[in-house]
């Protein structure tokens, strides 16, 4: 399998093959080769249909049936290869050869590679294509580089400040303490101090402890399970307590987020019933759904577990199974690849559930979670340990 970018004789070719056929599109319009002309591409494919866009001019390839995945396992290069050999003959129309130009703001599954001289893998031979202290992204928030006798300066926009416009002119005279983040509210005029784990009070300076932990809507944790590597994937599970009197809500998600291609497993309420769904790979399952109407009664703790043995899943309320399905009988994907991460109540500020989570749960979770326990560990995961803010302390 491949996906592949080229330039062949001064137009833009996009080459795929999922295993059965290779898929070619070609840009209408030809490019000029000036050295000075910067040109917008995107590129891709959804299921077996592609796409190419050069400047808003879009080519379609209508899908036809066959294989609808990507399985590649090679490092992703960019402007060339270590060795042509490892490119497919039928990924380009000529002989391979190395890209002469220059690159920026490379986006892939929305996730922008920086191009800079650490953050790649490897590479040879690179340059700086700007010449300038600017460079491409180093004013944020659209602010204008301006290049100065000695490096550069940045004119920002009006609500942002700082020497790259990166601090929001609310947070600028912010009185947080050091175990917060400073949230501005530009609406307001001011801003809120977002507490780390172990931490509350307006400026987050009192210091606590807690085995409950408490969701408020803006809360998250964020645990790496340090047994990751020694876990059989394809035999997981995860059981907690939980109590909440909201109707909708996002309680756990095994899984690193970070992209649609990322396996999970997530748990959540939905319409005010019980709502699982799982990824081991290529598609998201049809959601598990709690045939009753769940009662989110205030202070009554419902303890919840799921078990994913290979394809097959079973889901437990307060020790009672309540839902069993084989959510592929093809058996084509088995494991649950969750790269060490679970969130409870949420994810990271900024990033919303309903965003992340792309519709399957519509709000963070407000509510109250304990006693989390993965896969058979004879220990809880002590929540207090792991990476988080605006969790409040469920026994007060």
């Amino acid at each position: 399998d491949f996906l592949c970018i080229s330039l062949v004789n001064g137009f833009t070719q996009l080459r795929y093959n999922l295993g059965d056929k290779t898929v070619i599109l070609q840009t209408l319009q030809k490019l000029h080769a000036n050295g000075n002309t910067w040109y917008s591409l995107n590129a891709g494919r959804v299921g077996n249909e592609g796409y190419l866009d050069l400047d808003g001019i879009n080519i379609t390839q209508k899908a036809s049936p066959g294989m609808n995945a990507l399985d590649t396992h090679t490092d992703f290069f960019v402007g060339g290869v270590s060795s042509l050999n490892l490119v497919n003959p039928m990924a380009v129309e000529n002989e391979p050869s190395g890209f002469t130009g220059c690159i920026r703001q490379i986006v892939i599954n929305n996730r922008e590679l920086k191009l800079t001289v650490t953050d790649p893998k490897g590479g040879a031979n690179i340059g700086d294509c700007d010449g300038t202290d600017c460079g491409y992204t180093v004013c944020k928030n659209n602010g204008t580089c301006l290049v100065e006798n000695v490096g550069f300066s940045c004119s920002c926009p009006r609500e942002w400040t700082g020497t790259t416009c990166e601090q929001s002119i609310h947070c600028s005279q912010n009185t947080c303490g050091p175990h917060a983040l400073c949230i501005p509210q530009p609406s307001s005029f001011s801003y809120t101090c977002a507490c780390a784990l172990g931490w509350t009070g307006k400026y987050c300076d009192n210091k606590i402890k807690f085995y409950i932990a408490k969701f408020v809507g803006n809360s998250y944790i964020k645990y790496t399970d340090p047994f990751y590597g020694k876990r059989d994937l394809q035999y997981s599970r995860l059981s907690l307590n939980f109590t909440t009197n909201q109707t909708e809500g996002l309680i756990a998600w095994m899984g690193k987020s970070e992209n649609e291609d990322n396996d999970f497993l997530a748990i959540g309420l939905a319409n005010g019933t019980l709502k699982v769904v799982i990824n081991l790979g290529e598609s998201i399952s049809v959601p598990l759904m709690h045939s009753k109407y769940f009662t989110c009664s205030v202070g009554r703790w419902h303890f919840i577990t799921v078990v994913q043995n290979q394809t097959c899943v079973k889901i437990y309320l307060d020790e009672e199974l309540i839902l069993f399905e084989d959510i592929d009988p093809q058996r084509k994907y088995t494991a649950l690849n969750y790269d060490s991460i679970c969130y409870f109540g949420g994810f990271e500020i900024g990033r919303k559930v309903n965003t992340v989570t792309r519709g399957l749960f519509q709000k963070e979770f407000i509510g109250k979670i304990k006693d989390v326990v993965l896969f058979q560990d004879s220990k809880k995961i002590q929540l207090m340990k792991a990476e988080g803010y605006n969790v409040y302390d469920g026994n007060s």
